[in-house]
């Protein structure tokens, strides 16, 4: 950390009156008239009036759909998720049915397209877990140094420094891109975990633990395995997680980190640098971060709904949460929403069950209570306070957070979870971006500033 030496204050986090003012300056500068963007038809947001993504690409890895057409009309629908064609609740339920852990079954469909067979997949299994292994001296020469609390940036910067081992870091080959992807898809729990227990011990005076990772199982037993001081997890821990995982893996090619992922893949640069990019965007609290609101709002309802089986109480703080007048005043109801679903997101129904079953093992059942009230009343509360284009209902943030804080798993390490999961999609987008030879993805802005003759230095004015 560098001072300076003048005023002995961080120069990194110090704002000045002067800082302040130049910003004024700035987005003066920057401001655009709302209108504007109706007039020149632009979709802010790459979206419509009615929340609708404007069609950016064509991709063979998963679908999200919400609609359905009636009379030649489309109306709103249950939410659909579809991994290669096959629906996620098949995926799931036969998973559950034969008992077993299913990440590595569903990161080898959407890869490659279609399902193992027990061959390939045991073959598969092996290579991952080949691939379990970090650079000697790693952790310590790497993670153990300038520890951050914030667990996306040191697995960012971790990612951003495997290119350094790498003798084939720039090659973009499909092969070379498959073998580096099935690396981090393998070496990502290790760099997210590492990391926290690097800023556990360092930042917040706990005991190092840094165990070895598993030579068999799946990602999540190793995850459990090395995030515990004692190792140890129940069956249910692990496979309830492998769900989870198997949940967040893709979302369509539209979602912001998967965008970026499609965008910066499209200028041709190496993996590790578009997999930081795509890391930089799923860190962003409207995108990744999202399930850590949840539980900060369900900790604060918590304290302030005096009676958690009145919902008219519940209700009355769901009205003030909109108005801004409780939690964080940002006049959101976090985990309630989503830009495609809007009768219910087929990722949360599924965790809703497991969630439940989870927090019967625990003896958390009131707090899943409490949690089932929300999922029925905020979206009657939402639809008889503000306008909205089309239906609402809770979305996999909304238990996806109670299930990890269940699971005892760190806040600091929710969102990288996230990140575990979705490198399978990420590296399925990047390798069919590359597959397909697209062009740069370079949308058009139109510029609306006026033209300007050049003022002569001693002519200008304040």
């Amino acid at each position: 950390m560098i001072n300076d030496n003048l005023t002995g204050t961080n120069i990194y986090s110090e704002i000045t009156p002067e800082i302040d003012r130049m910003a004024a300056r700035a987005q003066n500068a920057d401001l655009i008239e709302p209108s504007l963007f109706q007039k020149y038809d632009v979709k802010r947001g790459l979206r419509d009036l009615n929340g609708k993504g404007v069609r950016a690409g064509l991709t063979n890895i998963s679908e999200v759909s919400a609609k359905k057409m009636i009379d030649g009309q489309e109306v709103p629908d249950f939410g659909h998720l579809y991994y290669r064609g096959y629906e996620i609740n098949d995926l799931v339920r036969g998973i559950i049915k034969d008992d077993r852990f299913g990440f590595e079954e569903i990161a080898y469909l959407l890869l490659f397209g279609e399902l193992p067979t027990k061959e390939e997949l045991s073959a598969f299994q092996e290579r991952l877990i080949f691939y379990r292994s970090l650079p000697t001296s790693f952790v310590r020469d790497i993670i153990m140094k300038a520890p951050s609390n914030d667990m996306m940036n040191t697995l960012a910067r971790s990612v951003l420094t495997l290119y350094s081992y790498d003798d084939r870091a720039d090659d973009i080959s499909l092969p070379n891109v498959l073998r580096q992807s099935m690396q981090l898809i393998s070496l990502f729990p290790m760099l997210s975990i590492y990391g926290y227990q690097a800023y556990n011990h360092y930042q917040n005076g706990q005991s190092l633990y840094i165990h070895p990772p598993l030579e068999t199982g799946s990602i999540s037993q190793n995850i459990l395995h090395i995030l515990r001081p004692d190792s140890k997890y129940t069956d249910l821990e692990a496979k309830i997680l492998d769900i989870a995982l198997i949940l967040h893996m893709d979302h369509g090619g539209g979602n912001n980190s998967t965008f970026t992922t499609h965008v910066v893949t499209s200028t041709h640069t190496d993996t590790y640098s578009v997999i930081a990019a795509a890391l930089g965007s799923l860190k962003g609290p409207r995108h990744g971060g999202a399930n850590i609101k949840v539980v900060h709002m369900f900790d604060d309802m918590e304290k302030n709904v005096h009676d958690w089986n009145d919902e008219d109480e519940i209700s009355d703080y769901l009205r003030r949460l909109l108005h801004g007048a409780a939690f964080d005043h940002s006049g959101l109801i976090y985990g309630v929403g989503h830009a495609v679903y809007s009768l219910s997101d087929p990722r949360a129904e599924i965790l809703k069950v497991y969630v439940e079953k989870l927090s019967q093992a625990k003896s958390m059942h009131e707090e899943y209570a409490l949690y089932d009230k929300v999922s029925r009343l905020a979206p009657q509360v939402i639809a008889n306070e503000r306008k909205i284009y089309k239906g609402v209902c809770v979305n996999v943030d909304f238990y996806s957070g109670f299930l990890y804080k269940m699971l005892g798993l760190p806040m600091e390490l929710f969102t990288p979870l996230f990140a575990c999961a979705r490198i399978v999609g990420w590296s399925a987008h990047r390798m069919e971006e590359l597959a397909n030879n697209s062009k740069i993805i370079r949308p058009a802005y139109l510029t609306i500033a006026k033209h300007r003759s050049y003022t002569p230095m001693d002519d200008r004015t304040e």
